[in-house]
């Protein structure tokens, strides 16, 4: 494995950028289709789902600038962290405004730390990004975005520390499964490249997972909207924690319980293993 230079990665820190895009109605429809939510065309002016954001000004590059994994290949505003794995850790969101069916919603991106760790299954590097999104009723939405990138000899579940089974029960409970198109619906509609989403050969031979790993934004997604569901309100905060991988053939379970003023929710597989822990309030 190449040595990892922290400091020159942490030269990344404050670095900036900004995108824009239009809410469009097709891609509130073709979100909403993946979902299950409906398939009929959304009218401008109308309160978009939750979570549509991750469908908005995703990297997009040609084909000859993507790396082996199918991310655009590393450097630019990510730094050029040199571990072949990248996840999507967790993050956090604040709810300010609704986006809006034909919004135009620009978003302000800056990294804010990068760490490199020592974990179990060997060395670790989080990147932290944060984005603002406004639209031209000012701020929309804060988020952190948390990145690990990780050793591919690390094995695949290495890096993941244990799940945290605790007592309490869950009051509110959704079995689910994620087929196959579904996972490549929703990395179309977000513009995903990434092949561990959609290319088996490549996520069980390259990669040494033992099926199609599903989104981690995906189950954010899904817990954040059932929060929504089972409180009657959408939520003004969000935070989210990936604690192992999802994969297409399990049978798992949207979860929730409450906690103070809002709720512990948590995505479990049939034999009880958590592959994604939030609160909503």
């Amino acid at each position: 494995m190449e040595q990892i230079d922290e400091a020159m990665l942490r030269q990344w820190i404050g670095r900036r950028e900004s995108a824009e895009d239009v809410l469009a109605p097709r891609l509130v429809r073709e979100l909403r289709a993946t979902l299950d939510l409906g398939d009929e065309m959304p009218a401008p002016g109308e309160i978009a789902p939750l979570a549509v954001h991750w469908c908005l000004s995703p990297p997009t590059v040609v084909g000859a600038r993507l790396g082996a994994d199918g991310h655009p290949a590393r450097g630019g505003f990510l730094p050029p962290v040199p571990l072949p794995r990248r996840m999507w850790a967790g993050g956090g969101l604040e709810f300010h405004d609704a986006l809006l069916v034909g919004d135009t919603v620009r978003r302000e991106s800056e990294i804010g730390d990068v760490v490199v760790k020592q974990g179990r299954s060997g060395t670790l590097c989080f990147v932290t990004v944060r984005h603002t999104l406004s639209t031209a009723r000012g701020k929309a939405l804060s988020e952190r975005h948390d990145i690990v990138y990780r050793d591919l000899d690390a094995g695949p579940g290495a890096a993941r520390p244990a799940a945290r089974e605790e007592a309490a029960a869950a009051e509110w409970r959704r079995e689910m499964t994620a087929s196959p198109t579904l996972l490549f619906r929703y990395s179309a509609v977000t513009f995903n490249g990434h092949r561990i989403h959609y290319d088996r050969s490549y996520v069980t031979g390259v990669e040494g997972y033992p099926g199609l790993i599903v989104h981690g934004p995906l189950q954010a997604t899904w817990l954040l909207q059932f929060a929504e569901e089972i409180g009657g309100r959408r939520p003004a905060s969000f935070s989210f924690r990936g604690v192992r991988p999802l994969f297409d053939f399990e049978v798992f379970a949207l979860c929730a319980r409450r906690e103070g003023d809002g709720f512990a929710l948590w995505v479990e597989t049939n034999d009880g293993k958590r592959t994604m822990e939030a609160r909503a309030a």
